[in-house]
């Protein structure tokens, strides 16, 4: 496929993506208040009794259940939207090897989901806790729908995303783009873009940060291990091959 034609097969995906993604929006709204119910629930454990979520300008509320069916339309979508990122990627794989981007399209929406429910049941209510530990007499906790939800949104989003860096192991390392040694080469590297990731994808705090960076160092172990064992093997050469090498050799100690 020549540039043009990439950029072509690029635009419809992403044109089959945001159709996608569309179409699970307004399949999830009409739930939209019993999702926020749910997105809200691990910071409404530890609020104090006279806090509450407020919104300071008159659409904010309707913007909010519009944003939540959105996410929700995203990952109820998510298994179509990996179909068409890992359909674009296929060209670069071998025939027998096309066939399984299904099952992977599959295991990518789950490892998504995995992630996100990771951060909504794992780190979610140890932020909150840790962030509500402030509220006192003199500092009571009001907090605006559109900064949690940005907030939560991002968390879920970035984990979920985090979560695929096994399943992009072993697509990279199977067309040959990436390998084992490589990964462990550039280890301390990775160890400072982790914690540069988690800053840039969670709030400005150190907590937040470590909840991000410590199961990102872990999943770039476990992308070592996948590109180590599913990785594109180099061929060794035949004994044709070394034969001729032999023979080149050979006379080319004659010439000389």
């Amino acid at each position: 496929m020549t540039l043009v034609q990439h950029l072509d097969e690029l635009r419809k995906r992403l044109k089959y993506i945001a159709l996608a993604a569309i179409v699970g929006c307004l399949a999830c709204y009409g739930f939209a208040e019993e999702l926020f119910n749910l997105l809200v629930a691990p910071m409404v454990r530890f609020m104090p009794e006279q806090s509450s979520f407020i919104f300071t300008a008159p659409q904010e509320a309707f913007l909010t259940y519009l944003k939540v069916a959105a996410l929700a339309g995203i990952f109820l979508t998510s298994p179509y939207i990996f179909y068409q990122v890992w359909a674009f990627i296929a060209p670069g794989l071998y025939e027998e090897e096309r066939k399984y981007i299904v099952p992977v399209a599959v295991f990518s929406a789950l490892f998504f989901v995995g992630g996100a429910s990771f951060g909504y049941f794992v780190v979610f209510p140890a932020a909150f806790e840790f962030f509500m530990s402030f509220n006192n007499e003199h500092i009571q906790a009001m907090l605006k729908l559109d900064e949690y939800l940005s907030f939560s949104i991002k968390l879920l989003l970035a984990f979920g995303f985090v979560f695929e860096m096994p399943l992009f192991a072993l697509v990279l390392s199977r067309i040959g783009i990436l390998t084992a040694d490589m990964m462990r080469k550039v280890r301390r590297f990775a160890v400072l873009g982790a914690f540069v990731v988690g800053a840039i994808l969670t709030p400005p705090d150190v907590f937040s940060q470590l909840l991000m960076a410590g199961p990102l160092l872990v999943l770039y172990e476990v992308s070592i291990i996948v590109a180590s064992v599913f990785g594109r093997k180099k061929e060794e050469p035949s004994e044709e091959d070394e034969a001729e090498e032999d023979e080149d050799d050979e006379e080319a100690a004659e010439a000389k």
